[in-house]
């Protein structure tokens, strides 16, 4: 589960707390080891095992090559279930403690601090196993090279499978008694994942054709579609925001056509019934990660706060597109949680099909059933809630994962944002402000002009980095990238769009290819990353690229350099077989590709901010659902930094001393207009 930190007057967004209550007072640990002086909680909670376990890094690696050593590698992170099971189980007891200590170097990696680790190892065992989770379990050569891995393992071995004690003896032996072959082996494992994995232009060097694209993705989604409870899949059911986020666009480019109205049931229809449903928290508010059957009615009990952002910035957009309140309720039921430490947890099922709230009817039918009237229904249902909610804050609390990430705090920050924009809650923004300063006062470093990935909460709500601070990957670029552009639109705030263009030009240094195009998920100057991965689907979040191309388009409109939009057509080439075979892995990239060919318009408003006439033409830009627009507001001394970018700007003045809005492509504008009725005319697709 998710909660807020706040500093005096700054606030940030944490990433989760652990799946497993802490209750009573434990006693003396019998051991301590090296995770002991790491920040992460997730290594903490692994501090005083019996395993004598090393963070990832040099120190490991080194005493692996000395003593000719295995590594094993353990990768988990805090609010996974099966990750607590294991460490109950294997890492907590003796005898199995001993024997890794015996026979491997033991490194345990926070999945969250370093995703570059855990996709490569992640890689591999997904194409060995045909299947991952955490937590993963891998087997390493003294030179980081993986040749056996897998996820959970039991103890002891049973009926059907293999325990960890066997595992590990068996592996010990090997090592022992056919070490050049296990060798030979890695080493033919790592050239087929370098092989398989790669991801570059292959012949042509164009983006492939939207239309086809689009509809390739949208009859794929429409084939999964579940016609009766929403989503796109029979269980587990997630909520999968970029579906979502695709169909919506879809609809606006085809909002005549039968296609495009299906899209728009779809959407609207999945969000109400995840809405009413047990995935979403009726008491606590805010929405568990997934249901674990097909009626979004039991929910995973975690929280996790890249669904909060997705989810708040997707329910803004049905609210925009539907203009029902609903919707609006939605988001701020996401909002009001993220912004409090209010939580709890089922991680061994003990709810499951008990107690778990969810809506079956329409308030009106309920009212009528019991004879009540709509106004004193709504007034008892909010009196249970509150009775609820105050009997829940009695549990006892989870533990509280404080780590801070650069990308979650990306989304949820466009969450607020775009939340801001769409229901008129100045609120709102003002706590998007407040969490952008904090990732510029806490994990930004000025010196080197990059991003850093994480930082901790220290005492007395002090933030804290460690020894050596996590340089930033390709996702935090891109979401906190995407976060600034969203935040500018809606503060007008011009610092946040020149941080935002200064991050662009970082990331293209840091993780562009210029071989095979598109970005590298991490910098190329870790030399114990065995592999620099593009990643090729949108998931729980999507996939870096998939928003890069969109940022860079944004990136153009906002600075003039078009070499941006180069890139961005780079990017759709690298991955043209996959986005024209199986569109629907990467949706959030077919809509970019949508974007990209029907070039983004650029609404630019020349007025006083603080003018009501220019307000009135700023909230019907928010309004409005418009999936290819940029906006910004231009005039005279409120306009310093966008008039260097774009010197065309300054031929651009209000009509009739009225706020004036022109709506621009490729920097050549339209006729002025001084009605918010025209200007809603001209901002459809």
């Amino acid at each position: 589960m998710l909660a807020s930190l706040r500093c005096g007057r700054r606030y940030t967004f944490l990433t989760g707390i652990a799946a497993i209550s802490t209750v009573g007072t434990p006693g003396p640990p019998r051991h301590t080891n090296r995770l002991i002086n790491e920040k992460s909680p997730y290594l903490l909670q692994h501090a005083h095992n019996p395993v004598d376990w090393y963070p990832w890094g040099q120190e490991a690696f080194d005493k692996a090559k000395t003593e000719n050593k295995l590594i094993f590698l353990s990768v988990g992170y805090s609010t996974c279930h099966w990750c607590h099971v294991m460490e109950e189980e294997s890492f907590k007891s003796k005898e199995i403690g001993d024997i890794m200590n015996e026979h491997f170097v033991c490194i345990k990696v926070d999945r969250e601090e370093r995703p570059d680790v855990d996709k490569v190892y992640m890689t591999f065992v997904q194409a060995t196993s045909g299947g991952g989770g955490w937590p993963m379990s891998v087997w390493l050569t003294p030179d980081l090279k993986p040749f056996a891995g897998g996820t959970y393992f039991p103890p002891e071995d049973g009926v059907n499978h293999v325990g960890f004690r066997t595992v590990l003896l068996r592996i010990a032996e090997q090592w022992k008694e056919n070490k050049d072959a296990l060798l030979g082996s890695s080493q033919r494992i790592l050239e087929a994942l370098r092989h398989t994995s790669e991801i570059r232009v292959q012949g042509q060097a164009s983006p492939p054709p939207a239309k086809e694209v689009m509809d390739t993705c949208f009859q794929q989604l429409s084939r999964s579609y579940d016609e009766e409870y929403g989503g796109f899949s029979k269980c587990p059911k997630f909520p999968s925001p970029v579906n979502l986020n695709f169909l919506f666009t879809y609809w606006a480019l085809h909002q005549t056509t039968p296609e495009g109205a299906r899209a728009l049931q779809m959407a609207l229809h999945t969000l109400k019934m995840m809405a009413l449903g047990g995935i979403h928290d009726h008491i606590g508010q805010g929405f568990h990660r997934y249901s674990i059957d097909q009626h979004w009615h039991v929910p995973h009990f975690e929280k996790m706060l890249y669904d909060q952002g997705q989810l708040a910035a997707i329910y803004s957009k049905a609210f925009q597109i539907s203009g029902d309140e609903f919707f609006a309720d939605v988001v701020r039921d996401i909002l009001l949680y993220v912004s409090r430490d209010l939580s709890d947890q089922d991680p061994y099922q003990e709810l499951k099909g008990k107690n778990v709230l969810i809506v079956r009817c329409a308030p009106e039918l309920t009212a009528a059933k019991f004879g009540l009237e709509p106004g004193r229904l709504s007034t008892l249902l909010q009196e249970c809630q509150q009775r609820l909610s105050s009997a829940r804050a009695q549990r006892p609390q989870p533990h509280l994962d404080t780590k801070m990430l650069a990308a979650w705090n990306g989304l949820m920050i466009s969450g607020f944002a775009q939340a801001g924009a769409a229901l008129s809650e100045q609120g709102y923004v003002s706590r998007a402000a407040q969490a952008a300063a904090f990732l510029r006062t806490h994990l930004f470093d000025p010196d080197s002009g990059k991003l850093l990935r994480s930082c901790y909460q220290g005492t007395h709500n002090s933030v804290e980095q460690g020894a050596v601070p996590i340089q930033g990957f390709l996702e935090d670029y891109v979401f906190v990238i995407q976060a600034l552009f969203d935040l500018y639109e809606v503060s007008l705030e011009q610092g946040w769009l020149e941080w935002a263009l200064h991050l662009q030009h970082m990331q293209d240094k840091l993780f562009w290819d210029p071989k095979g195009f598109a970005y590298f998920s991490t910098e190329a100057s870790d030399p114990s990353l065995l592999l620099r991965l593009k990643d090729d689907q949108d998931g729980a979040e999507p996939a870096p690229n998939s928003v890069a191309v969109t940022n860079l388009l944004r990136a153009a409109c906002y600075s003039g350099h078009m070499d941006w939009v180069e890139k961005a057509g780079k990017i759709l080439a690298a991955f043209s077989e996959r986005l024209q075979k199986i569109p629907i892995i990467l949706p959030e990239m077919v809509r970019a590709t949508a974007v990209f060919h029907h070039t983004l318009k650029q609404v630019v408003i020349c007025g006083d901010p603080q003018g009501e006439d220019t307000k009135e033409m700023l909230h019907c830009v928010h309004s409005v659902f418009s999936p290819n627009k940029v906006l910004m507001v231009a005039d005279g001394d409120n306009a310093g930094f966008l008039y260097r970018q774009l010197p065309f700007l300054a031929s651009l003045e209000r009509k009739d001393g009225k706020a004036t809005a022109y709506v621009c492509s490729n920097f050549t504008c339209s006729l002025p207009v001084t009605s918010v009725q025209e200007l809603r005319g001209m901002l459809s697709p």
